[in-house]
């Protein structure tokens, strides 16, 4: 049987699913491999890198690059990927519920992304099912009183609308995706039909950066180019009984 687990994605990439635009997505591997190789400086008899605070990229400029001495195996092995092949996911995203009829026991979800509401059913009419309690405690726990937002990283289980289906999970370095691959990341350009590779790979490490803390930029941001889960999915109907 399909694990069922969360996803989260921002408003952004929600709406790029929504439009079909989004079939895959990039998550950090953690904690980061770190290679088996140590650095001599130039012109040095010492075995350790010679300026501990400042990256290869820094001292040997943008065309350094690690070399790949930990193989997909290795890695596969080492970390366990946060998905699997097969593995049925409902994307957390902003929303909030607005609206509730506790006579029908409904209650109304809407999404910062936009599109269509969705109206959970928790009884039949005013039958005094014992849904009836699930419904006062979701609308005591979720009900937005002053209209504020909820963040996606809270939403339950019931109020999802996007399921997704995990059609391959594999780990690579984050600069090594493809022009069409960065077309299934969901990158929205003005003009997609007309840009080159080098473009395209610039609008998607703009959008990259921009999911990063600028703290962590030098660890995970796309010049240090870090191992990243590619998880390509597609879109699916909620299974029953869940």
């Amino acid at each position: 049987m399909s694990r069922v687990l969360p996803i989260l994605f921002n408003t952004e990439m929600v709406r790029a699913i929504l439009d079909g635009r989004k079939t895959c997505t990039r998550r950090l591997v953690k904690p980061q491999p770190k290679s088996k190789l140590c650095y001599t400086f130039a012109g040095s008899d010492s075995d350790t890198w010679g300026y501990p605070n400042r990256t290869a990229h820094e001292i040997w400029g943008e065309e350094f690059k690690l070399p790949n001495d930990i193989t997909e195996e290795e890695l596969s092995k080492q970390w366990n990927p946060p998905y699997q092949t097969d593995d049925i996911l409902y994307v957390r995203e902003t929303w909030q519920c607005w609206r509730a009829h506790r006579y029908e026991a409904t209650a109304d979800i809407r999404f910062r992304a936009g599109g269509d509401d969705v109206r959970l059913q928790f009884a039949n009419g005013n039958t005094d099912s014992i849904n009836r309690l699930d419904y006062d405690t979701f609308v005591h726990k979720w009900f937005s009183h002053n209209g504020e937002w909820k963040p996606s990283l809270f939403m339950p289980k019931e109020a999802a609308r996007i399921w997704l289906n995990v059609t391959d999970v594999r780990v690579e370095r984050l600069r090594d995706i493809t022009p069409e691959q960065i077309g299934r990341e969901g990158v929205e350009v003005e003009y997609p039909h007309v840009l080159n590779g080098e473009e395209k790979r610039y609008a998607f490490s703009t959008l990259w950066n921009s999911t990063i803390k600028k703290s962590n930029l030098n660890r995970y941001g796309w010049d240090a180019n870090p191992w990243v889960w590619v998880i390509e999915f597609e879109r699916c109907e909620k299974p029953e009984g869940v």
